[in-house]
């Protein structure tokens, strides 16, 4: 709060309070109380003022109607907006607010009806998230803040100690600076409120509606961005997701590190078995199912022991000691998981450097992926897709084994996981090497054994789209690939599986594509 005193000051002598948080509301009515200032309020907020001990007008004392429709109807009265909307060096409107008897207002202490906490509750209807639209609480901010030439208003608890400490410093007055700022966050406070709701209503009009309305809350300033001359900062959107995670230990999290967290994590939930994923610039440089975290995390670092170096880890199950210790041999950026056993924590924690990361839910948070460009945003559903073994079509003369099945669904998953062109090797549960990112099909599958540190030969292919021409099924042909899983779809299909069938290769079409971009 601002510290001037030569610049426009409001002594506050009257003010309405209606808040749904009652934190800290007692304490600020009696700071209010000291400066003499008139307090009038409405139901449950006025109770509990009175229970209190403070000297409170009702809100239908003002207008002279009762609190009607269970609530709905207490402030919309011209009684109460006029009070807040006159601007007081207008002869015309302090005419008005004298010939109809209206009491200006000088402060409005408003929080809104807890409509996001009633949403999130498990089974809540219809009916009951309606009733927690607020109506009269927006109305009264808006007017109030329209009018911060006059009149402040207040919307958190938060903001209390400093609006009380400008009303001692200039004696029971507001400074204009201190008005505008509080505006500022009222109308900030408004729009997110209304987005919310919008967001709640569209949903029924399925995931991409006719208009698209997000509200963030920022929760902290990053360092800098993908690069230091760039700023960051995180918001959140809503209560699941890598950024409403909890950081147990380590540094503060970068852009770059929430960025991977999010595919390391995005891999590992898409895993019914116990797995591990190892994260590098969003890409899996390694990625495995085990028996255990520990023999999970084994598995995917045996796929690039060199790229893991300064990788994110994520887990889908509790990280006990024996996994804390694998992960603490070399150098990791962030490790994230559902829970840590004790040992587990005190393990990792003795890693500095090291973030640790618990999610709060394995709920997956996002329903639509957003992409800025130029003028606006491309808005699409989730990649959700999980494919079954039911949807497989086998189109080579040799048919898969059960195993090569098992393999080539691992593969699968994890090469949604990875960016186009993307290609991955894999034996059961165990990723052999992985080409991510090219501009061509047939380099992938060339980097992606290039990069293996296991024996490639024995292992399964997956890629993210089809093959347009049959050298990519060549050229992993000469690395003793056994089985092929693509969506396919090519005008050259038949030249493609034809080159499987010449190398004795089984091939499965998913009539699905993942490209990551």
């Amino acid at each position: 709060m601002t510290e001037n005193s030569d610049v426009q000051l409001r002594p506050i002598r009257r003010a309405l309070i209606s808040v749904s948080d009652k934190n800290g509301i007692v304490d600020f009515a009696r700071e209010l109380a000291r400066f003499d200032v008139e307090i009038i309020s409405t139901g449950g907020t006025a109770k509990t003022l009175r229970d209190a001990g403070l000297k409170v007008r009702d809100i239908s004392e003002i207008t002279g109607f009762p609190e009607m429709m269970d609530g709905r109807v207490k402030t919309l009265h011209p009684r109460v907006h006029g009070g807040l909307l006159a601007i007081r060096d207008n002869a015309d409107h302090v005419a008005a607010l004298e010939q109809h008897g209206i009491e200006p207002v000088d402060l409005v202490v408003v929080n809104l009806y807890p409509f996001a906490e009633t949403i999130k509750r498990d089974g809540v209807t219809r009916e009951e998230a309606i009733e927690q639209i607020d109506i009269g609480g927006p109305a009264m901010i808006r007017s109030a803040a329209k009018n911060s030439q006059d009149v402040a208003v207040v919307v958190s608890p938060n903001q209390y100690p400093g609006v009380i400490d400008e009303l001692k410093i200039h004696s029971g007055a507001l400074s204009l600076n201190t008005r505008r700022q509080l505006a500022q966050a009222a109308f900030e406070q408004t729009a997110q409120y209304d987005a919310m709701v919008s967001s709640y209503l569209a949903g029924s009009s399925g995931p991409l509606p006719d208009r698209l309305t997000w509200t963030m809350k920022k929760v902290s300033d990053l360092r800098y961005g993908e690069n230091p001359h760039q700023k960051a900062a995180l918001y959140q959107t809503s209560g699941a997701g890598i950024a409403n995670a909890e950081i147990l230990s380590g540094k503060e999290m970068s852009f770059n590190n929430y960025v991977d967290a999010e595919a390391a994590w995005q891999l590992v939930c898409d895993f019914e078995q116990t797995a591990c994923a190892i994260i590098k610039h969003t890409n899996p440089s390694g990625a495995a199912l085990g028996d255990t975290p520990a023999e999970a995390y084994q598995k995917a670092l045996a796929t690039d022991t060199v790229s893991a170096f300064g990788g994110i880890v994520a887990f889908n199950r509790t990280v006990d000691a024996a996994a804390a210790q694998e992960v603490s041999k070399i150098f990791t950026e962030v490790v994230i998981a559902p829970e840590y056993e004790p040992e587990a924590l005190e393990l990792l924690r003795a890693k500095k450097n090291l973030r640790v990361i618990r999610m709060k839910s394995m709920e997956q948070s996002r329903k639509v992926e957003v992409k800025e460009i130029g003028g606006g945003m491309l808005v699409q559903t989730a990649d959700d897709h999980k494919l079954s073994r039911d949807e497989l079509k086998v189109v080579t003369e040799r048919q898969p084994s059960e195993e090569e099945i098992r393999a080539l669904l691992f593969a699968w998953t994890v090469c949604k996981h990875t960016k186009s062109n993307a290609i991955v090797y894999a034996r059961e549960g165990q990723t052999v090497g992985v080409g991510a990112g090219q501009m061509s099909r047939v380099d992938s599958v060339k980097i992606g054994a290039m990069r293996a540190q296991l024996p490639v030969a024995g292992s399964v292919l997956a890629s993210d789209a089809f093959f347009p021409f049959r050298d990519g099924i060549d050229q992993a042909a000469q690395h003793g690939i056994t089985a092929v899983i693509q969506p396919g779809g090519s005008v050259r299909d038949d030249e493609v599986i034809a080159a499987a069938n010449e190398h004795g290769l089984a091939m499965v079409f998913t009539g699905i594509r993942h490209f990551k971009h």
